[in-house]
């Protein structure tokens, strides 16, 4: 039987490569700018925030510096010993919670209602996203608002083509042995798209993250023009057809007052 998948045993490696790397540099930067005109949009007050499989707590730790209360749950109990290591460290454990669970188990740990509820780079890890996804979706107060980024099935097969990897695209984008940082269930976009707004709420922001990066012709650019390649990401990735093309896409999506 599958299961979904946790970062037991390698999560200090998948830190360093999802935040240490100049594509994380990009995806925290991008995600950060709209969480920020998210906060702008739920007014200048301290907000409930749940943070649905978010690992080690990047963003959970940013917003409770802002004075926001945060709860954060993760499946990986490495994930969370990071966590708490560096809230302690950062003097933030009165504002953020921890729960060790499953996004599944989340309504026997959690009680009441969010104004942002976060789930980042969850559901392509996930056996089956599309009943999982609409279980967070009760824990949004009225006027609340999704935070949902999701790995982009559209644009790891744009990016197998480019680099003409077509045994991998004739292969359905499966590998034949599964390295343990690729996401394993990449999402289609309007299938996302559809959940969301088939949960009720009404998508008001797209995004696509790392939209130039992944596809530059040559790789030591990413690093050796990354303040032009962050500017060029932060300035064309909520157009068409670039939004589409991310490796992932932001969704925001808002709960009907």
């Amino acid at each position: 039987m599958k299961h979904d998948q946790s970062f037991d045993g390698r999560a200090d490696k998948f830190a360093r490569n999802i935040y240490d790397s100049s594509k994380g540099r990009i995806r925290t930067t991008v995600v950060w700018r709209d969480l920020e005109a998210c906060l702008a949009r739920l007014g200048p007050r301290p907000l409930r925030i749940l943070d649905a499989g978010g690992g080690f707590g990047f963003f959970a730790r940013r917003l409770a510096a802002l004075g926001h209360q945060v709860t954060l749950c993760d499946l990986s109990a490495e994930m969370l010993a990071m966590a708490r290591s560096a809230i302690d460290e950062e003097g933030l454990s009165e504002r953020i919670t921890l729960i060790h669970c499953p996004i599944q188990s989340l309504a026997e740990q959690v009680s009441g209602t969010f104004d942002l509820v976060l789930c980042h780079a969850v559901l392509e890890w996930l056996v089956d996203p599309k009943a999982t996804l609409p279980t967070l979706f009760p824990f949004l107060a009225p006027g609340g608002i999704l935070s949902l980024l999701f790995y982009n099935r559209q644009g790891l097969l744009f990016q197998s083509l480019v680099v003409g990897n077509f045994d991998y695209v004739r292969a359905g984008l499966r590998k034949k042995r599964q390295t343990a940082l690729t996401p394993t269930n990449p999402q289609m976009p309007d299938e996302v798209y559809g959940w969301v707004s088939g949960g009720g709420l009404d998508i008001i922001g797209k995004t696509g993250v790392r939209v130039i990066h992944d596809y530059m012709r040559h790789k030591e650019d990413q690093t050796g023009k990354f303040d032009d390649l962050l500017a060029m990401e932060l300035r064309y990735c909520q157009e068409e057809p670039f939004v589409s093309l991310g490796r992932y896409i932001h969704v925001l999506a808002q709960k009907p007052r």
